[in-house]
């Protein structure tokens, strides 16, 4: 797989996922950095003309940066609950296409120590370089769960202890009045179409962030930090003294 841009391409030196890194040249402190971290870490170095990177970023702002990397581990959905470091925290994603949605979803749950996203298989967004990039590089740190059937993940959370709160203009519950203090997934859906039925009459709970302005929804990133963020300020407020 390759993914391009400095920052996505530092995380996956640190990550240990890199197996070739190429640049434009040599100069530029970020880069000059890069360069001795793959060195440092054992990886092969090429310079290549700048119309390589672009054909091989496919168009995209790769900053002089392209790196062949190795596929993610891929974790089940029980692993995912299983591996938490607390009580469980987990993203899933029905149907989300737009790399870019995907990509900052995925940033913001590294920021929030999210363990893990469940994403599904196909009709979503592939995790290569635009999601790499719009991610900052957290695509290499989050455990990622690639699924064939959204809805049978869900029950299988629902089976492992873990309460489903969905998101949804039309949610009968305000976000900030449901518990996330115990293991929850959020679950968002697709850009316009949001939760699919049988997604939806999975969720124990379809919880709505009220809209005070003109426009009637949010991008579905922005959501999932609002909705992230606030199972974070529960959990600390449940842990302080």
């Amino acid at each position: 797989m390759i993914i391009y841009g400095v920052n996505p391409v530092f995380e996956a030196l640190r990550a240990g996922r890199v197996r070739e890194l190429r640049v434009a040249n040599k100069s530029g402190d970020r880069v000059r950095e890069l360069v001795a971290l793959a060195v440092d870490r054992g990886v092969a170095v090429r310079q290549v003309p700048p119309d390589v990177l672009l054909r091989q970023a496919q168009g995209g702002v790769h900053q002089g940066v392209v790196a062949d990397v190795e596929e993610r581990v891929d974790y089940s959905v029980g692993e995912l609950v299983s591996g938490a470091r607390d009580t469980p925290l987990i993203i899933v994603l029905d149907g989300i296409e737009d790399p870019h949605n995907v990509g900052a979803i995925l940033r913001t749950a590294d920021a929030a120590g999210v363990d893990g996203v469940v994403i599904q298989t196909r009709r979503s967004a592939a995790l290569g370089g635009a999601a790499a990039k719009a991610s900052a590089g957290a695509v290499a740190h989050v455990r990622i769960a690639e699924v064939v059937n959204i809805a049978r993940a869900l029950e299988e959370l629902k089976a492992a202890g873990v309460w489903t709160v969905g998101l949804a203009g039309d949610g009968s519950t305000h976000y900030d009045a449901v518990d996330y203090t115990g293991p929850t997934a959020i679950v968002l859906g697709a850009e316009g179409s949001g939760l699919r039925r049988l997604v939806r009459e999975r969720c124990d709970f379809v919880a709505a962030i009220p809209m005070r302005g003109h426009v009637g929804s949010l991008n579905v990133s922005v959501a999932a930090g609002v909705v992230l963020f606030e199972a974070v300020r529960q959990r600390s407020s449940r842990k302080r003294p």
